[in-house]
């Protein structure tokens, strides 16, 4: 369940998950990255300009055929030290919010997304800016990221507004 290490807030709630898991998921890969534990991590991932690797595991490696065409990429990754019982959480600003109102790792799938910078792809290696997850972070995708699409300039969380 929970690393250890993360930490339950005061005034965080928990519920009990269920016996089994519905669907499968293949990891295609790790990320590098210079932070070992979560308090050395950013806030988010445009919170470093730190360069990271993703490393791709060999059976998945033509799967990269023109992706270093792109300038950005979409990665997925499993936050595989979060708890996944927390359905509200206290974060940095005191507050208490529900989980789906917030971009923790702590959640029921703890699947995180950043769009990433890429520098270049050498053997099955991608270098990359734009991450917050641990050293050793599952990799789930990878995908291109389409400006046309993607962005979304009007959208907004409410209760982050005026926040930095």
């Amino acid at each position: 369940m929970a690393h250890k290490d993360f930490g339950i807030r005061d005034g965080e709630q928990t519920v009990a998950l269920p016996a089994a898991t519905d669907a499968g998921v293949y990891f295609i890969g790790r990320i590098r990255t210079p932070w070992k534990a979560r308090k050395d991590c950013p806030k988010n991932a445009r919170g470093s300009d730190a360069v990271c690797t993703v490393e791709v595991d060999a059976r998945f490696r033509d799967a990269l055929k023109d992706v270093s065409s792109c300038s950005h990429l979409v990665l997925l990754y499993w936050m595989d030290k979060s708890p996944r019982n927390l359905v509200q959480q206290v974060p940095s600003d005191g507050v208490r919010r529900g989980t789906f109102a917030l971009r923790s790792p702590a959640r029921p799938n703890p699947i995180a997304m950043s769009v990433v910078k890429l520098l270049g792809v050498d053997d099955g290696k991608l270098s990359v800016i734009g991450l917050d997850c641990l050293d050793g972070t599952p990799l789930i995708d990878i995908k291109p990221y389409f400006a046309s699409t993607d962005s979304v300039p009007d959208a907004v969380v409410g209760w982050h507004r005026g926040k930095n």
